[in-house]
């Protein structure tokens, strides 16, 4: 070995390698790959995913995915304004089960005007004296929009039922009529698709610790979430009883494996497309025009204007 070689090698073994750890940019890149892929009019494979043995996915398995998943959404979102399609799309399950998750990636590059997300609070004094499933019917998708319920009409199958928020009158009528207004629904036009996300008595546990210790995640631990964790199988039996009276031919139940965060956004994502046949309608890419040229136009002084100050 010559001393020039000597050097270089010795050079190049005191460099700091920086770790490689998976990032934004990574799912930039990702999702840029599929776009092109996408507007050369090649649809992108999905990656050979092996079925969840206990082990996590790997993030750079999951982020070329999910890109290529939020890709086909747009070209579904676009599919559903052309055609005027209504759809509703209910996620239920237990507390810390990932729905949000899911939704938060659905909706990340759709737009708010086509898919909104319905997420009701606590009913109003008016509301208790409503027919129970009118406070949702506002809410319905018009033509053209895809409306993402993150709790719905069920939370009388679940929480008023084991909490004792409802009557036993009130819970057997809601088990009666809630089929026939889901038909009524579908008669009308309306996709109704929905997902029962199932989440594991030791993942809720370590998902709820989790939440304790992070104060950006503490308030999503309600006193109704930390309720439920003692009436675990009470709400065992209220899903059972629940899918027994809803669980009908023409909205079915799609249950989601959500023990692991990533699969379960996948998954579903998935299946949420192959339930909408589409065809790709995506704007074709466009071309700026040149900008219009500052012909007498004169920019006030800045001092004259409020800046947020650049403390970062």
């Amino acid at each position: 070995m010559t001393k020039a070689t000597a050097g270089k090698s010795a050079k190049g073994n005191g460099r700091k390698r920086k770790a490689r750890t998976p990032s934004a940019a990574g799912a930039g890149k990702a999702k840029m790959k599929s776009a092109q892929a996408a507007n050369s009019g090649q649809k992108p494979a999905p990656e050979k995913v092996a079925a969840s043995n206990g082990k996590a996915i790997k993030n750079k398995v999951y982020e070329r995915e999910l890109a290529r998943l939020q890709i086909e959404l747009v070209k579904l979102q676009e599919w559903i304004k052309d055609r005027r399609l209504k759809v509703v799309v209910v996620f239920e399950g237990r507390d810390a089960a990932g729905k949000g998750g899911v939704i938060k990636r659905i909706t990340q590059s759709l737009n708010p005007r086509v898919c909104r997300v319905v997420a009701l609070g606590t009913p109003t004094e008016r509301e208790r004296g409503q027919w129970y499933f009118q406070r949702y019917v506002p809410h319905l998708p018009a033509e053209g929009e895809m409306i993402l319920f993150d709790r719905s009409w069920y939370n009388r199958a679940g929480v008023e039922r084991v909490m004792d928020f409802c009557t036993d009158d009130e819970y057997r009528e809601f088990l009666r009529s809630c089929p026939e207004f889901e038909r009524m629904l579908i008669r009308s036009g309306i996709i109704l698709i929905k997902y029962w996300f199932s989440v594991s008595d030791e993942e809720q546990e370590r998902r709820f610790q989790a939440r304790i210790h992070d104060p950006t995640k503490r308030w999503k631990l309600s006193p109704m979430d930390l309720e439920s964790r003692s009436r675990w199988f009470m709400y065992s039996k209220a899903k059972d009883d629940m899918f027994l009276h809803t669980d009908i031919s023409r909205a079915p139940w799609f249950v989601v494996n959500a023990d692991s965060k990533k699969r379960a956004r996948l998954n579903c994502i998935n299946h949420l497309l192959s339930m909408i046949p589409y065809e790709d309608l995506t704007p074709r890419p466009v071309t700026l025009p040149p900008r219009q040229e500052p012909v007498g136009y004169v920019r006030p002084p800045i001092e004259h204007q409020n800046f947020v100050p650049e403390v970062f």
